[in-house]
């Protein structure tokens, strides 16, 4: 039996876990923490393996023959050149680092080595993935208005933008790379963000953007906005909404909950104005507007673990939707994004 080794105990980790221990064709062999008592939990939970502070060490022991990666954005490098020198196929939680040299070496040596990678952008096998690019082979996009705003999380790093790379590249990164999935590839971005709404006085060791506005041009011509914000309380949040707009119909994404579909249907179309080409959106009669709906109806979560685990095991990672090499273009997305905040300058990939 295949076994896996998890390095990284802590939130993103135990939701890894919380998949593998449903498996019964690997075994949980390894789990490696710089706090011991966490990966002891890890241990308790799994009802096997061993817990580690080093690495290295464990592979030693252990063996692994795949492992997830799930530490802070500003500590990849060395873990992974250590796993592909030691030839074993990885998974790693995004984003894959905060320096696109350091990433560029990174894909360098698995291409090399030809290992099997994946990254954890788990939101590219929701079902309502299907559906969306059903729709968007039959009606171009002309423009996408996305946003996602929500609170700090509780891990101190991540309030340190040095450390996490801000909210746009460690949790807004999913919404970006939906972008690219459906969209291809950026052209040119303009970022601008603005602090001081949350002090230091209401979240101690704060550092990073309140919030930021990015233009993005795409190389198809596909025009988008990306509105983030980690300033809210309670319920100030609002949903990781991005509406992706056609000539003719438009369709709502809102990430790892639903797509709905609006002007497919007679019903939802606009009203006839005089003056336009075939209707003003501001005449639209919003309550006779019922669209078409197409609800997460999968653990996609589980279905990314469970195909990296899958392609470890047959040798087959053409299933995998982001493995490491697509995955670093994302993250080169949104480091352009930062650069372009504090250059005050658009920034082309």
């Amino acid at each position: 039996m295949k076994k896996l080794a998890i390095i990284g105990c802590g939130g993103i980790g135990s939701y890894h876990l919380s998949h593998f221990v449903k498996y019964d064709d690997i075994e949980l062999a390894g789990f490696c923490d710089l706090i011991l008592e966490r990966a002891e939990k890890f241990v308790e939970i799994a009802k096997s393996g061993k817990a580690y502070t080093d690495f290295t060490k464990m592979y030693d022991e252990v063996k692994p023959d795949m492992v997830f990666i799930c530490i802070p954005p500003n500590c990849h490098g060395y873990v992974e050149f250590e796993t592909i020198r030691r030839g074993i196929p990885f998974f790693v939680e995004k984003p894959v680092a905060l320096d696109m040299k350091l990433a560029g070496e990174i894909a360098k040596r698995i291409e090399e080595k030809g290992l099997i990678t994946a990254v954890g952008f788990q939101c590219r096998y929701d079902n309502i993935n299907d559906a969306a690019r059903d729709y968007i082979a039959k009606y171009p996009i002309v423009t996408v208005a996305a946003s996602r705003v929500g609170g700090i999380p509780e891990v101190p790093w991540w309030r340190i933008k040095a450390q996490s790379g801000g909210q746009l590249v460690e949790q807004t990164v999913h919404q970006m790379d939906i972008l690219r999935y459906f969209l291809g590839e950026p052209d040119t971005v303009y970022s601008v963000a603005t602090r001081g709404f949350v002090t230091d006085e209401k979240c101690p060791g704060y550092c990073t953007d309140d919030l930021s506005t990015t233009l993005i041009t795409f190389k198809s011509g596909v025009t988008a906005t990306m509105m983030t914000g980690c300033y809210s309380e309670n319920g100030a949040s609002w949903d990781s909404k991005m509406t992706f707009g056609s000539i003719s119909s438009r369709m709502d994404y809102v990430l790892c909950s639903n797509v709905r579909f609006y002007g497919l249907k007679e019903d939802d179309k606009a009203a006839a104005v005089a003056g336009t080409i075939s209707g003003d959106g501001t005449q639209r009669k919003n309550e006779n507007e019922t669209g078409i709906n197409v609800p997460t109806s999968i653990d996609f979560g589980y279905i990314c673990d469970r195909t990296f685990v899958d392609a470890v095991l047959t040798g087959d990672g053409s299933k995998i939707r982001s493995p490491y090499a697509d995955a670093m273009k994302t993250v080169a997305f949104c480091l352009a994004c930062n650069e372009s905040m504090e250059t005050g300058m658009p920034v082309k990939l």
